[in-house]
């Protein structure tokens, strides 16, 4: 498949300010891909955000799930910036760091509807073509370019949101979860709709996660209790999801991890940014690590323990390995060392080493930690394993201090 040069999303042509990387007097948000399609017999932008770490383009380097984003040139800003603060935190990480992938639009009626309806638009039905080339073409380029976990979303507002729900119904498996965004769910006299309640009464979804945020569609003065018995044309949009939120949590038994949300404050476009953050916060709920002030004051190897059990317990969620961050590991045993916490300090150090065997940093610092208790035969070891990684000057500084000594 033909790939044309790299374009930068950069912060002097969209004035977007928050980004993992850095160029001197640039802010760079992402990058823009162009994929020759056969199913859709047109090029197509993608716009993608990479986290820090798979920009640095360094051998045996992190991977990461993917959040595929429909009307991407719409919402590609919020959720790319969305996902960079809460996966980096510092003591709020919410969820995975994760690669974005935002398709923007060439022709939306015909790409984000399922059927065809021509009293709305005579161009329409084209999504199952659009989801063939979601699955067919751009995950298999997304995966072959760029460092990914077999772990995807899906998330669509509107027509986009009428999609996601339609490729939850009919193509589950491609993704694993779901945010669904005040969707168009009265398209095509509501035909999605009957196939969802069909779908949700017959069908098993294990494994699959479904957010649904609802806006507020109605005149003011209104509530959702009013709304379910009015039969006006301008009330059918809100009616028809609230009647999709009703099918959904129909089945309890349909191994389902379901949730919506209706935002009486917010309409139709300014939900989107709303929900996604629910959304994220749902999805992964399990993801957060909760230490406590006692793992932190306690000098045994419990606090290592407890961060290994966690990421063990992801790894049945998520379907991959997720790993701790390698800079925070280090820190939690620096500091340790610091306070003389030798064990302690060790048991992170090994932790690092176990989950990051390519670094050099850590068995810079568990030479650092041979150092502290007097060891200077092994210290000389993790150094040198250290360097045969990468040749750190400040690392080499320490290898020449012990072996003059």
């Amino acid at each position: 498949m033909p790939v044309k040069p790299y374009l930068f999303i950069l912060f002097f042509c969209f004035g977007f300010i928050l980004s993992p990387a850095q160029n001197e007097d640039k802010i760079i948000l992402g990058r823009i891909d162009n994929i020759s399609s056969k199913i859709l017999n047109e090029e197509r932008k993608i716009w993608i955000y990479l986290p820090a770490g798979a920009l640095q383009g360094k051998p045996n380097q992190e991977r990461y799930p993917v959040l595929y984003l429909l009307d991407g040139d719409t919402h590609f800003y919020s959720v790319a910036g969305m996902i960079h603060q809460l996966s980096t935190a510092n003591g709020n990480t919410v969820c995975p760091e994760m690669i974005v992938v935002g398709i923007p639009n060439t022709v939306r009626n015909r790409d984000l509807t399922p059927s065809r309806d021509s009293i709305w638009n005579k161009n329409s039905g084209g999504g199952e073509k659009f989801i063939s080339f979601i699955s067919e073409e751009l995950i298999a380029y997304i995966d072959s370019v760029y460092p990914t976990e077999p772990y995807r979303m899906f998330v669509g507002h509107s027509l986009g949101g009428l999609l996601v729900m339609h490729t939850l119904v009919h193509h589950t498996a491609l993704f694993n979860a779901y945010v669904v965004i005040d969707p168009s769910m009265w398209w095509h006299q509501r035909k999605l709709l009957m196939e969802s309640r069909e779908a949700m009464m017959t069908n098993t979804y294990p494994g699959t996660t479904l957010f649904l945020g609802i806006a507020n569609t109605m005149r003011p003065g209104r509530d959702t209790a009013w709304v379910k018995s009015d039969t006006a044309s301008s009330t059918n949009h809100i009616r028809s999801i609230l009647e999709l939120n009703k099918y959904l949590g129909l089945n309890t038994s349909n191994q389902f991890k379901y949730r919506s949300k209706y935002y009486p404050e917010d309409n139709h476009g300014s939900v989107p940014l709303i929900t996604t953050y629910d959304a994220l916060h749902f999805i992964f709920d399990f993801y957060p690590l909760r230490l406590s002030p006692e793992d932190f004051a306690d000098t045994t190897t419990t606090m290592a323990s407890k961060i290994e059990a966690h990421y063990n317990k992801l790894k049945l969620r998520l379907g991959y390995r997720a790993k701790p961050r390698e800079s925070t590991l280090d820190f939690y045993g620096q500091d340790a060392l610091r306070k003389k916490n030798f064990s302690k300090a060790v048991a992170f150090f090994k932790l690092n080493a176990q989950y990051f065997p390519n670094s050099y940093k850590v068995y810079d610092s568990l030479g650092d930690y041979f150092i502290a208790i007097n060891q200077q035969e092994k210290a000389i070891d993790q150094y040198r394993k250290a360097l045969s990684i990468l040749q750190h000057p400040d690392t080499r500084a320490k290898l020449e201090k012990i072996t003059k000594k």
